[in-house]
Parts: structure tokens; C-alpha cells; sequence
């Protein structure tokens, strides 16, 4: 078996071209490209007044391994498993205790860029760049022996064309996001699709029009989602819905729906330099994002996500997702609500200060927030090579915007502790204005559009831990950018993070 303790002075140093970029952040070549703009933490509030709620520890690595996780999952005898970017699984033990001191063993190697990691049927599902694989120990040994390919449908020719794969659902689908060829066209099969592979390998198309997503899988209420990076067709990185036949809005998969009779007519193709809003009308089975992450200002290359279903141990924030960005080295939550059969929903400062590219997050079984990953291809903030930490409560209650949901006429905000009654009831304190992107072929794109949005009443329920406000412009499309700054606590304390921003598709009825 191959197993070793972790220590302190685990860090591999080799000077890779990752680590070039990492040497050009440190000296400040890169500093005005990765956070141009306000920087990360003045819109966030200080890391400091962060860590006195969720602090960050460090798990030790083993000495002279390389750890760059890109998937996790929860075995279960409570033991973590770790896939890595080099196609390594490690199956952990100890991460959860005060002082972690983990064990790692290695469970198997060979495989290739892991970003999907699940248990099921007594072994793990593992969704690599090339296929879904069935990971198995026969023996009992405690490493792999059997290898079974569970679905090859996909191409893979490139080292850019990545697949992340979703958990498990309750019969056994899983579901694999995958990313164009380098980045901007699909030369291989179904490079820009969302596939279903069942229980038994059948494989079918379920949604086209992906870019380069970060990772897939269930909202709180169950409903698969994906993460779709910033780039042609898409302003901002965005989650999005997944629906049977639907299309996530760029075009350059079109080309592989004769191989998809699943999926019906191929869609009409989006006029560049419209809006989703609009074209919307035109293309019947075009998604808009569901929730919009503004650009710096919440993150630049957003990647995997978990619900968090701790019961109360990570906090206040419930069934709300957790995500990670890879650039800036952050977290974020999401929570999402369908209006008029359309997704939509809200996104919210968390915690920076992580020490490198995040990948993945998972909750471990004593509800801590897992959060791996490395720095290997593009720079980022952290400052490590690679890291795998863990975020955890301390038990302390911030005082935060715990969710934002629409109202016929305005906005629901509910608070994470009571607030004060005087500051609360003032229309002058929810800061509000509204912007649009363009939806067009080019890289990225501007905030367009802006107006600000009137606050025209304001009710404070009874146990001041929310608040409705009205508002003189709803209009859908739009990104609706609140800053909280005057709002206080019952005991005077301002918000820990002020800003938040709620995506509006749909309004519903009064």
C-alpha cells in the first residue's frame, strides 16, 4: 500500500511555467491584469474582519508529492478522496480533526486532468478529460486493480478540451460538461455539449452551447446547473441551467446535432451584438445565465461548486452553493429561484485569502469547506504552487446579507442577524443600480446600459431579520447591484460584506 503522513514542509518548489507566472504576480508584472479595477478585498471588506468568522487552516501535504486537486468526494466511511489535475486519486484520512494531521493513501494513478470524483456502486465514477471511468478495488488491498470505461462518447484531442462531471443522481445519471477545443472552437465530438451517462454507459446529449465550463452539478432545489466561464458570448462567468435540448449560447458546437438526433432542430444562430433578453425571442431554446458573476468584482474564472447541506455547521447559509474562482483565489456563495419557469438568483461575497488557484470545493463530514487546487497554467493570487485547505466556522454569526429573492415590484433582502430599525427603514441605504452586457462573439465585454434604481418604499418584517423594497425599475435582462454601506446591526455593526448582485430573467405576478 502506498501511504505517508503529511508534514509541514510538504511544497513541491520546481520552477514550472506555472510558477513563472506565479514569480511575475509576486513582482508585480501582473498585478494591474489579475485585479484591475477595485481591488478584491476594498469591495469585500478586509480579509481580517473575515477570519474572525471563518477562519482558514492548512492541511499538510505529504513531503515531495504534488497535489493538485481538481475533484473531491465523501467515501463512505467518512475518508475523503482526492483526484488530481496529474490523475492521481488519494483517499484521505483525518482531514476534520482540530489539528489536522491527514493521512493520504494513494488509490490509483494514470489517469488523466480529474474533475469529477463520486462514489457510487462500491467504487468512484471518475470523469477525465477523455472519458467517465469506473474506478474499482477488487481485492481489498486498498488500491485500484480494475479500470472500467463507463462512456467514451466524446472527443478529446486537445489538452484545453477538460470534462467535469456532476455527482450521481438518485438513478445514477451522472452529467459531463465539456469544454471546447482550445478554448474558442469544437473540433472534437461534442466538444461544447453537456452529456448524460446512465447507470449502465448509455450515453445521450442533453445541451449544447457550453464555452469552458468549471463544474456541474445540482442547485439547493435539486436542478442541474453548470458554471460557464467569461469569453465569446459570455460578458461574465455565469451559472447556467441545464435542460433537456437546451442551448447555453455559443454557437460553435452547432456543428455535431447530427450526432444528437436527441436534441431536435439545431438552433437558429444568435445575432452578435444583441442582447440575451432579446435574443431570447429569437431562439427558443437559448438559456440566459441564470445568475451573473460581475466581472473582478466577483471573481474571473469561477469553478466548482457544492451545496452546502451541513445542518447549521458551516453557519448561516444553508442549501446555498459554494463556489470557488481559480484567479482571484476566493470564494463566493450563490442562491438560485425559478420565476415563470425561468432560473434566476443571486451572488455574494465570501472569503479571499486562499493560498492558491481554487479548482474544487467539497463540505467533509464535519461540515468544513475542502477548497483544493493550484496555480499550474495561468496566474493567480494565492501565492502557493498548490494548496488544500479547509474553511470552517467558528461559531461567531456575521452580520450578512443572507439572500436576495424578487418581488413583483422590488426585492426581498433577508439578514443573517437582526438589523437596526432606523438604518433599515431608510430608502438611502440599499444603494441599487442596474446593468446589462452585450451578447455577442467577442472575448468578454463591457457593463453596458447602466441606470440607477430608485428605492421607493422599504417595510422592515417585525423581527428586523428582513426587508422588502420597492423598486421604480424592474427591468428583466438586467443585473441589479445592491451596496449596503449605511445598513447596520441592531448593535451597530456594518455588514461584513456589503455588495451583492441579483440577476433578473423573469418578474413574477403580483
Amino acid at each position: 500500500m502506498n501511504h505517508c503522513r503529511a508534514s509541514d514542509g510538504g511544497w513541491c518548489r520546481g520552477l514550472t511555467l506555472a510558477c513563472l507566472g506565479l514569480l511575475l504576480c509576486s513582482t508585480g508584472w501582473l498585478s494591474t491584469p489579475l485585479l484591475r479595477g477595485e481591488e478584491v478585498g476594498d469591495r469585500w471588506g478586509t480579509e481580517e474582519r473575515e477570519r474572525e468568522y471563518y477562519p482558514i487552516v492548512s492541511i499538510p501535504l505529504p513531503t515531495d508529492t504534488v497535489i493538485e486537486s481538481g475533484a473531491f468526494a465523501v467515501l463512505p466511511d467518512n475518508r475523503v478522496a482526492v483526484g488530481t489535475r496529474r490523475g492521481e486519486i488519494y483517499f484521505v484520512d483525518g482531514l476534520d480533526a482540530p489539528k489536522p494531521q491527514p493521512v493520504f493513501r494513494r488509490f490509483a494513478d494514470g489517469l488523466d486532468e480529474i474533475f469529477g470524483l463520486a462514489w457510487y456502486d462500491n467504487a468512484l465514477r471518475v470523469t477525465q478529460s477523455c472519458e467517465l471511468t469506473r474506478v474499482s478495488d477488487d481485492d481489498g488491498d486498498g488500491v485500484a486493480d480494475r479500470f472500467d470505461t463507463l462512456s467514451d462518447a466524446w472527443g478529446y484531442a486537445n489538452y484545453h478540451e477538460y470534462a467535469f462531471g456532476s455527482p450521481p443522481d438518485a438513478q445514477g445519471n451522472q452529467f459531463i460538461a465539456l469544454g471546447l477545443s482550445e478554448s474558442y472552437n469544437s473540433y472534437a465530438l461534442f466538444r461544447g455539449f453537456v452529456l448524460q451517462v446512465g447507470a449502465d454507459g448509455r450515453t445521450t446529449a442533453v445541451a449544447s452551447g457550453l464555452r469552458s465550463p468549471g463544474g456541474i452539478g445540482p442547485d439547493e432545489h435539486g436542478s442541474l446547473f453548470y458554471i460557464e466561464s467569461q469569453g465569446p458570448w459570455n460578458c461574465s462567468c455565469s451559472l447556467k441551467s441545464v435542460s433537456a435540448g437546451s442551448f447555453q449560447g455559443h454557437p460553435a458546437s452547432f456543428n455535431w446535432y447530427p450526432f444528437a438526433p436527441e436534441m431536435g432542430a439545431v438552433p437558429t444562430l444568435p445575432k452578435s451584438g444583441t442582447r440575451i433578453v432579446t435574443e431570447r425571442r429569437r431562439v427558443p431554446q437559448l438559456t440566459p445565465y441564470a445568475v451573473i458573476f460581475p466581472y473582478i468584482r466577483m471573481g474571473r474564472s469561477i469553478t466548482g461548486f457544492r451545496v452546502n447541506r451541513t445542518q447549521g455547521r458551516f453557519g448561516p447559509f444553508e442549501n446555498q452553493l459554494f463556489l470557488g474562482d481559480y484567479t482571484l483565489s476566493i470564494l463566493m456563495r450563490a442562491t438560485t429561484e425559478q420565476v415563470n419557469g425561468v432560473w434566476q438568483g443571486a451572488c455574494y461575497p465570501f472569503r479571499e485569502g486562499l493560498s492558491t488557484g481554487i479548482l474544487n470545493v467539497e463540505f467533509t463530514p464535519g461540515g468544513k469547506l475542502l477548497c483544493g487546487g493550484t496555480n499550474r497554467g495561468w496566474p493567480v493570487r494565492g501565492i502557493k504552487s498548490f494548496a488544500l485547505e479547509r474553511v470552517e466556522w467558528n461559531g461567531r454569526m456575521p452580520f450578512e446579507i443572507e439572500r436576495i429573492t424578487i418581488e413583483p415590484d422590488g426585492f426581498r433582502l433577508k439578514f443573517t442577524r437582526p438589523v437596526d430599525a432606523e438604518s433599515a427603514a431608510m430608502s438611502d441605504t440599499y444603494g441599487l443600480t442596474a446593468f446589462t452586457h452585450p451578447y455577442h462573439g467577442g472575448y468578454g465585454g463591457p457593463e453596458i446600459d447602466r441606470f440607477t434604481a430608485g428605492v421607493t418604499g422599504v417595510t422592515v418584517a417585525p423581527d428586523r431579520l428582513s426587508a422588502r423594497i420597492q423598486v421604480d425599475r424592474l427591468k428583466p435582462g438586467f443585473v441589479y447591484e445592491f451596496d449596503l454601506a449605511p445598513l447596520r446591526s441592531d448593535d451597530g455593526e456594518t455588514l461584513l460584506h456589503r455588495q451583492a448582485y441579483y440577476t433578473v430573467n423573469e418578474i413574477p405576478q403580483p
